[in-house]
């Protein structure tokens, strides 16, 4: 009686041991380090190494070392001070094409790291930054779809010879169309329902002796809107907050049409403002092929031209004139040429866009066409002891490539590199700029300083009260007291371990969480000790005692975790944020408890008595 087969063993013993090894990162702590990147995703070379080393070198900074990653060059230093000075320094030395971002890089060993093994992510309420709440115009967002179909459809109707008065959008919402007569009316409506889909069309006979027809989206089409504008923003944000520099950023949609951003590390709310305020544009200009860029480079730049620098920083010679602005797209998607099995970008405009383009390239095949994109930002800059904000414009081709045929509404950018690239101009075109205003409708900052605080009395607190529940179960249930207390520490070992494998990130409700399940993993074994003591006071021999707190305490503790792990699962289902934290702990935790206080407690006591006779219980 009370034997664990031999597997039960092996597989606990494995299980904990694994569970040593992921969480053993977070005991090494973290070095102050610079993670370089590019700002428009190009990799990082041993040139671009080298080049820091000597800004470095220039600097009278010294780095502990020097890591080339697959998304960056990775720079630790020895303290803060040395980090700050250097990103100045690298910053001035690389210019605006890398990004210099302030990181925290774990300092966990390389035989671990060769395993996965890394340590948790610190919230914003134990690192300190900036925390942003942003509610998206969703009636900007149906106002700017509604006003592409006013293009579309004069620019159908037109084709077609379908006679109209008017197409304007109302102030209150749908498209009003004017026709001549009852017979435009009828070919007009048919044309737009075979050529239009997700809307919807009605009567307007609010004006005696008119033939006018409201047009409207579906209310699929409106959520699709919505969706779209939300998903897009966010894409936005993303681009924007890397610009800031921030290693570890949180940006997720919260609800329907709000978006919570954290920056972690980010101390300047205003500089966070400035960019995330950022705005953007495309221009379409034919490539200047006629004259030479050496003698535009030297100064002498011909009168209907102007200089400009491709991504990689090489001249290229563009007409001022501009064909189109990227106002006009409305979809970007990237994909393989049919023709070449190259990578390609397909661009949708709306019917404005597609009638301005066909005239443009009428005349224009065989040429080369460039897309510009320009991009105006706010930057705080101090001069003079003060700060002054200065409107930076960046412009640079993102692409050129020749025209094969006329354009239209819809055409196919050629001559990409990689798919990767033509994903990239595919995301850089639909995030050009926000797809609806945004508003900050809630901001905070969380300072350094208090993170550290929060993270030492989390500390102590777990400290504290892991020893107070230590002592009194070693105290008052003696040998079973320090099996329990065995299976507690291990129970918090595993959480450690669980939390770090999902690279979950820890918060101070999440330290309450982690508080929460210690006192909640060590109720368990109190049942089943409890339920132990009874049945020695039945008069039940000690085997046939351990045996029977065990098996009938089960169900209650079941019930009792069971209970608690569906009302975490509503907390993280329904809460935010800070509530999603405290749900991740506690559900994990109750999950390593189940484990640790039924199987490992079990396995320690049968290990102790189990195979021997006994008469007494240290219990």
């Amino acid at each position: 009686m009370n034997r664990y087969p031999s597997w039960k063993y092996i597989l606990i013993l494995i299980i904990i041991f694994v569970g040593a090894i992921y969480a053993m990162p977070n005991l090494y702590g973290s070095d102050p380090a610079l993670q370089i990147s590019s700002s428009r995703g190009s990799g990082i070379s041993e040139l671009t190494e080298l080049e820091v080393q000597v800004a470095l070198d220039g600097a009278g900074l010294k780095a502990m070392s020097m890591e080339l990653q697959e998304n960056g060059l990775l720079v630790r230093f020895e303290d803060e001070e040395t980090q700050l000075q250097a990103q100045d320094a690298i910053k001035k030395s690389l210019g605006r094409g890398y990004v210099v971002a302030l990181n925290l890089a774990p300092s966990t060993p390389a035989w671990l790291a060769s395993l996965g093994a890394a340590p948790m992510f610190l919230g914003l309420d134990l690192r300190g930054g900036v925390h942003f709440l942003m509610e998206v115009d969703m009636d900007a967002a149906i106002r700017k779809a509604e006003e592409s179909y006013v293009s579309e459809l004069r620019t159908l109707l037109r084709e077609n010879k379908v006679r109209y008065k008017t197409i304007s959008r109302r102030d209150e919402g749908a498209v009003l169309i004017r026709f001549q007569d009852a017979a435009q009316q009828g070919n007009g409506l048919k044309l737009i329902e075979d050529n239009m889909r997700d809307i919807s069309l009605r009567s307007d006979d609010s004006v005696p002796g008119e033939y006018r027809t409201l047009l409207s989206l579906s209310e699929q089409a409106v959520i699709e809107t919505r969706k779209n504008a939300l998903q897009q923003n966010i894409t936005t944000l993303r681009k924007r907050v890397n610009e800031l520099g921030v290693a570890e950023p949180v940006i997720q949609q919260q609800g329907d049409r709000r978006v919570v951003v954290e920056l972690p590390g980010v101390q300047d709310t205003a500089r966070a403002k400035d960019i995330l305020g950022a705005t953007a544009t495309l221009e379409f200009r034919m490539v200047d092929d006629e004259h030479s860029i050496q003698d535009a480079v030297g100064g002498r730049v011909p009168a209907g031209s102007k200089l400009y620098k491709d991504r990689s920083g090489s001249p290229i010679l563009l007409d001022k004139r501009v064909m189109l602005t990227g106002d006009h797209i409305i979809d970007a998607a990237s994909g393989i040429d049919s023709q070449t099995g190259g990578p390609d970008v397909t661009i949708t405009l709306d019917g404005k866009g597609a009638l301005i383009f066909s005239k443009e390239t009428r005349e224009e095949v065989g040429k080369r066409m460039a897309v510009v994109f320009i991009e105006t930002k706010t930057e705080t800059v101090e001069e003079n002891g003060e700060l002054v904000k200065n409107k930076v414009t960046i412009e640079e081709v993102i692409n050129a490539a020749t025209i094969k045929e006329q354009l239209g509404k819809r055409f196919h950018i050629t001559g990409l590199d990689s798919t990767q690239e033509a994903r990239n101009l595919a995301l850089l075109l639909r995030a050009g700029a926000l797809a609806a205003p945004i508003e900050i409708i809630e901001e905070r900052t969380v300072g350094p300083s208090l993170g550290r605080d929060n993270i030492d009395q989390g500390y102590k607190s777990v400290i504290i009260g892991f020893l107070l529940v230590l002592v009194f179960m070693a105290v008052y249930y003696k040998l079973f007291g320090m099996i329990a207390n065995i299976a507690l520490a291990l129970n918090v070992v595993l959480l450690v371990a669980l939390m770090s494998m999902l690279q979950a990130t820890l918060t101070l409700p999440g330290i309450a969480g982690i508080v929460l399940t210690v006192g909640m993993a060590v109720d368990a074994n109190v049942l089943i000790f409890e339920r132990i003591r009874e049945e020695i006071r039945n008069g039940n021999s000690p085997h046939a005692s351990i045996h029977a707190g065990y098996e009938k305490a089960f169900s209650t503790i079941a019930d009792a975790n069971i209970t608690t792990l569906i009302a975490a699962l509503v907390l993280f289902s329904f809460g935010t944020g800070p509530i999603k934290g405290f749900a991740v702990t506690l559900s994990l935790g109750i999950i390593c408890s189940m484990f640790t206080a039924i199987m490992v407690s079990r396995a320690l006591v049968n290990a102790i008595y189990g195979g021997r006779k006994i008469q007494k219980l240290m219990i």
